[in-house]
């Protein structure tokens, strides 16, 4: 009664807009209606394509349940592409700034599962307004796979509980550590401490390995550097914790002259190995890449946070969408989704 597309329909219209750099619903219905022809054609559909506005922000508000949308949209990826089997997942989370109502400062926040390596995002709850991160982080990761993983995650999720719950799904970690947890962070950063010595006595070389980078981009040549030192004695106590690890990061800058050098550390349940400097260097590289990889595409080129949304549902379904879009082009080999989408858009098929 009054139906005039299937939600297939519909939502095939909004992926192939938006792949094609329509960000809005009024974007997204002048795009199918200037191709109502095209499109008939190439889903063989009985009559032509050429939805609202109104009907376009009416299926992400209301027709689209996210977590039906994430199964399928995932389940699409693996059995089109494959992959998802990627050791590191890294748990970052986002606010959605065109939530945020005028006058106040809290909007829809997301903490999603992300696979750097493949730019997909295995999962992502909303983190409820009276909670944070550390409180998602448990929910979010019980729905996941962790068995021969390693979880990764800024200083935030380096608490005892989530932990011993990835150790317990039969994962590893790997936290950066801060101020927020300052015990833990002065027991790291004693291994890395030259100890006081005395005549006629040297103290023993601890055990460590190194592995460094050297990457020239924009005039800019930055270094990176990782020691890592097992923790053999169980100097600290912390739930499997095996190893830790210093990464010293510098830039240069020869035009301007400036030279900047920055300090962070970490620990690991993964036991020590050869090789492991080298695997740790990659992965804290790749932890940060979510940045770029996943949040600046979607709040940049995707105009997420421009986006003005009232409803918390719409906003989901929004967040997810992108999610997709930008995994469907790495899949599909695009590095920069930019670039993806002008392809798309001069040739729809």
């Amino acid at each position: 009664r009054g139906k005039r597309y299937s939600l297939a329909i519909l939502l095939l219209v909004i992926i192939l807009a938006k792949l094609s750099g329509e960000n809005t619903p009024t974007g997204i219905s002048e795009w199918a209606k200037l191709r109502k022809i095209e499109l008939q054609n190439f889903f063989n559909y009985s009559r032509e394509i050429k939805p609202g506005h109104n009907t376009i922000r009416r299926t992400m508000s209301e027709n689209l349940e996210d977590d039906d949308l994430q199964q399928h949209t995932r389940q699409y990826l693996h059995q089109t592409y494959g992959g998802q089997q990627s050791i590191l997942v890294v748990i970052d989370g986002k606010t959605l700034r065109g939530t945020i109502p005028k006058g106040e400062t809290q909007g829809v926040h997301l903490l999603a599962a992300y696979l750097p390596e493949e730019g997909t995002v295995l999962l992502q709850v909303e983190v409820g307004k009276k909670d944070n991160e550390i409180v998602a982080a448990p929910k979010l990761l019980s729905q996941l796979d962790l068995k021969g993983r390693v979880v990764s995650g800024d200083a935030m999720f380096a608490q005892r509980d989530i932990s011993v719950q990835v150790l317990a799904q039969g994962g590893d970690y790997m936290w950066m550590v801060k101020g927020n947890q300052p015990t833990l962070q002065e027991d790291v950063e004693r291994f890395f401490t030259t100890p006081r010595q005395a005549p006629g006595w040297h103290p023993p070389q601890m055990p460590q390995e190194t592995a460094q980078s050297v990457d020239k981009d924009h005039g800019r040549v930055e270094i990176r550097r990782i020691t890592v030192i097992p923790d053999e004695e169980n100097y600290i106590q912390w739930p499997g914790i095996r190893q830790v690890f210093q990464l010293e990061r510098q830039v240069f800058n020869p035009k301007k002259g400036t030279k900047t050098i920055e300090l962070f550390y970490g620990i690991t349940s993964m036991m020590a190995r050869p090789g492991c400097a080298t695997l740790l260097l990659d992965w804290t590289r790749l932890h940060w890449g979510i940045e770029n990889g996943l949040h600046r595409r979607r709040d940049v080129t995707l105009s997420e946070d421009a986006t003005r949304m009232s409803s918390t549902h719409q906003a989901r379904v929004l967040a997810t969408l992108h999610n997709f879009i930008i995994a469907i082009a790495q899949c599909m080999g695009f590095d920069n989704l930019a670039h993806a989408r002008r392809v798309f858009q001069a040739k729809l098929d």
